[in-house]
C-alpha cells in the first residue's frame, strides 16, 4: 500500500477535507487535492514575510527601520499587541517576527501597511505563487476572508526557501530563522516523539533532533499547517490544509488538528524508516537502473 493510499484511508473517518502536499528533497512528491483552493488564514502570513524581504533586497525598505504601533492596526485575536498601548515604535524585523511567531494580527496589519498589499501580492505572483494571494487587511468587521491558496503552492514557498531560491540565500537564511521560532506548530508535531524535538530543554543531542521551520493557521473556515521538517536524515516540506470540517470551535483535539497530526506522523515514520526519503528506491541489478516504488 503506499503512503498516500495510506493516508487516505486514515481520513475515511474525517469529518472535513484534507488538502495535502508532502516533497523530499530527493525528487519525490506526494499530494491529495493539493491543487484545491483554501482559505489560507494566518498561513498568509508567510507570504508577507516574503515581501518584507523583497523590498529590503531591493533597497525600498530596511529591517531596522522603526515603525509606530498606531491604534488604527488594533485588531482582535492571535498574538500580542492588541493588549498592549498603541504609541511604541518597534523595527520592521520585530514586527515581522511577531507576525510570523506568535501570529500577531496587528503585527501583520502594520507590515501590510508598511508593504503595501499590491506590492505584496506582486512579489507572491513574481515568485511562481499564481494562485496564492492576499484579499485584504484583517478587520473582522469588514472581511471574512484574509486569502487563498493550495498546499501544493505553500509546499513549494517552503521548498524554495529551503534552496534558497526566494530573494537571495541569505535572505532564506533569515526567514528560516524566524520559522524556527514558530510558537504554533501543533499539527505537525503533536504526535512526534517528544524527545527528539528541538529546543532549550531538549534532552537528545543537536544532531539527532528533529527541527521545525513552520506557519500554521486557523479561521472558522479552515484549519491549516505546513513547514520544512529538518531530521538528521534529511528534510522534507509537509502542507496539510482543512476545509469543510463540521465543528468551527477551535481547541486542541478538534478533528482537524487530531488528523493533521496522525497524518504528520505517518509521514515523518515513512521518511525515516526509507532513511531520508518519502519513497522507496530500488535498484535493479539487472538492468543496473533505479527504479522508484511508490510506497
Amino acid at each position: 500500500m503506499t503512503l498516500k493510499e495510506r493516508i487516505e484511508r486514515e481520513l475515511t473517518s474525517y469529518n472535513g477535507k484534507m488538502s495535502f502536499y508532502a516533497r523530499d528533497f530527493n525528487g519525490n512528491t506526494v499530494a491529495i487535492e493539493e491543487d484545491m483552493p483554501i482559505e489560507t488564514a494566518s498561513v498568509i502570513k508567510s507570504f508577507i514575510l516574503l515581501d518584507l524581504f523583497e523590498q529590503v533586497a531591493q533597497g525600498k525598505k530596511d529591517l531596522e527601520e522603526e515603525i509606530l504601533y498606531e491604534e488604527r492596526f488594533r485588531v482582535e485575536g492571535s498574538g500580542v499587541l492588541h493588549n498592549m498601548s498603541s504609541g511604541f515604535k518597534m523595527s520592521a524585523k520585530n514586527f515581522a517576527t511577531l507576525m510570523i511567531i506568535v501570529s500577531d494580527n496587528t503585527a501583520t496589519n502594520v507590515m501590510i501597511d508598511y508593504l503595501g498589499l499590491d506590492s505584496i501580492n506582486s512579489t507572491i505572483k513574481k515568485y511562481g505563487f499564481t494562485n496564492t494571494k492576499l484579499l485584504n487587511p484583517i478587520d473582522w468587521d469588514s472581511y471574512s476572508d484574509l486569502g487563498v491558496t493550495t498546499a501544493k503552492e505553500y509546499g513549494e514557498f517552503f521548498y524554495k526557501l529551503h534552496e534558497g531560491e526566494l530573494v537571495s540565500a541569505q535572505a532564506c537564511k533569515q526567514m528560516l530563522e524566524i520559522f524556527k521560532k514558530q510558537h504554533y506548530n501543533s499539527m505537525i508535531v503533536r504526535n512526534f516523539p517528544q524527545f527528539y524535538l528541538s529546543g532549550d530543554d531538549s534532552l537528545c543531542e543537536e544532531g539527532s533532533q528533529i527541527t521545525v521551520a513552520s506557519k500554521s493557521g486557523s479561521m472558522n473556515a479552515c484549519r491549516n499547517d505546513g513547514g520544512i521538517i529538518f531530521t538528521p536524515l534529511g528534510d522534507y516540506v509537509l502542507v496539510m490544509l482543512h476545509k469543510e470540517f463540521h465543528d468551527p470551535l477551535y481547541y486542541a483535539d478538534h478533528d482537524a488538528s487530531f488528523y493533521g497530526a496522525r497524518v504528520s506522523r505517518m509521514v515523518l515514520d515513512q521518511f525515516l524508516a526509507l532513511e531520508g526519503r518519502l519513497l522507496k528506491q530500488l535498484l535493479d541489478k539487472e538492468e543496473k537502473t533505479v527504479k522508484i516504488e511508490l510506497i
